[in-house]
């Protein structure tokens, strides 16, 4: 099968995709072949490429917003059959016996595996998913449409959920790409007001654009005081200020997989009256169902830009230089 291998860890300026014919993968038990029609390009796989996460598994595919139609059942499938439309996201399948998988809690499995990062992912004509971990895709969305949603949705939906937001109040958006571009209209969806703070000004008319009541740049102090915000930009020098722009007894909610360092925190300016710093790791199963459920529901519109499979280099160049706006997605041909 035709799939854009990363066998070293590289700068994307360099283009460390390569296209490479390699076999087509067998469902085993438990798992499902998918047939990819579009993959999703999430900074997550930018990540990836240049090393920024350490390297589990190379050569390896990269990509975990994958929507497709179910072709192979692996031993033992009761719950999917060929033919379905699902999605594969982040996270691909856990220990199911520890106790974070026996809490609702295997986004925190110490065994969890990650498509596009331990197993190969979606930048490739076919992936492998455990069932469990198979997404159905509401049919008021297309594939492109449903792409961002499966990690950039999802993790802002987290995110939201860890913010502990509540309807009606004044959430802040720190970096405004594929995620917030969804999540905020979930929240405005709740009746929240939504301040964006975003280094690019196309990425702020799009804000404006979605119903943001003010935006401004990356560090600037919003002219409320916020209830909650979500930091998605992986700029650790962004927390002080986050963090000084919250309401007292607010939340921070760190979205990023990886972020750069944190400057020290001063705790009377930064902490105190309680104020919380909350990360977000990966996302649990009822994550996905809910926003997936929610976002057919309001509906959510993502804004998406096209590619090829065999520009996947190109998208992700796009991606971190911040031209891209809302979400890039990888076609199949």
């Amino acid at each position: 099968m035709n799939a854009m291998l990363l066998e070293q860890d590289a700068d994307v300026s360099t283009g460390p995709l390569r296209t490479r014919d390699i076999p087509i993968p067998e469902p085993g038990p438990g798992q499902v072949r998918v047939k990819v029609h579009v993959c999703g390009v999430c900074r997550t796989d930018l990540h990836v490429v240049e090393g920024e996460l350490p390297s589990v598994t190379r050569p390896i595919v990269p990509g975990h917003e994958v929507v497709g139609t179910v072709e192979a059942l692996g031993a033992g499938v009761r719950h999917v059959k060929e033919g379905d439309r699902v999605g594969i996201a982040w996270l691909q399948a856990t220990c199911r016996t520890c106790e974070f998988c026996r809490t609702g809690r295997e986004n925190l499995c110490s065994q969890a595996r990650f498509t596009g990062y331990h197993v190969h992912g979606g930048y490739a004509e076919y992936a492998l998913v455990s069932e469990q971990f198979a997404y159905p895709i509401p049919p008021i969305f297309s594939d492109e449409e449903a792409a961002p949603l499966l990690c950039a949705g999802i993790i802002g939906y987290r995110a939201l959920r860890r913010s502990h937001i509540q309807p009606g109040q004044r959430l802040g958006l720190y970096g405004f790409g594929a995620s917030a571009h969804i999540t905020i209209q979930i929240a405005r969806h709740w009746g929240c007001s939504v301040y964006v703070c975003s280094l690019r000004e196309e990425h702020r008319a799009l804000a404006r654009q979605l119903g943001a009541v003010w935006v401004g740049e990356a560090a600037d102090m919003p002219p409320d005081m916020l209830h909650s915000a979500i930091l998605f930009a992986p700029a650790g020098a962004l927390v002080p200020p986050a963090l000084q722009a919250l309401e007292k007894g607010g939340t921070l909610a760190l979205a990023g997989i990886y972020m750069t360092p944190i400057p020290t925190l001063d705790y009377t300016r930064d902490l105190f009256q309680e104020r919380t710093l909350q990360s977000v790791t990966a996302n649990t199963r009822q994550d996905g169902l809910d926003l997936l459920k929610e976002a057919a529901a309001i509906p959510i519109r993502t804004h998406t830009v096209p590619f090829q499979l065999e520009e996947a280099n190109l998208a992700l160049q796009q991606l971190k230089a911040g031209t891209i706006q809302g979400a890039a997605v990888l076609h199949l041909s």
